[in-house]
């Protein structure tokens, strides 16, 4: 089963309030077996555009398990936060798996 990558980027306007937000979310992401693997507050971009000042990218042991974090109680409770701190993008993505 491929990982699932929980990928933000941030265009952050308010930062006490995104630091408000990361001591609230982090917590529910270690709870639901995330793993924070990339908190970038700045990108080298190669070619076209990045959105935002922050890339934060989270890996979960399945595309699943990213979902359900996103959705849980304990995450909803929180990402108004976020919402009202940055203008920020948020997808999930599976991770590659070699064909045998």
């Amino acid at each position: 089963m491929a990982k699932g990558y929980f990928i933000f980027t941030e265009d952050i306007h308010d930062q006490d309030g995104i630091n408000a937000y990361g001591a609230k979310a982090v917590p529910t992401v270690i709870q639901s077996g995330g793993r924070p693997i990339v908190v970038a507050d700045s990108a080298d971009v190669i070619e076209g555009k990045w959105h935002g000042s922050r890339t934060v990218i989270i890996e979960f042991d399945s595309v699943e398990a990213a979902k359900a974090w996103y959705d849980s109680a304990d995450y909803q409770a929180v990402v108004g936060l976020r919402h009202a701190a940055a203008e920020s993008n948020a997808v999930i993505v599976a991770g590659f798996e070699m064909p045998s």
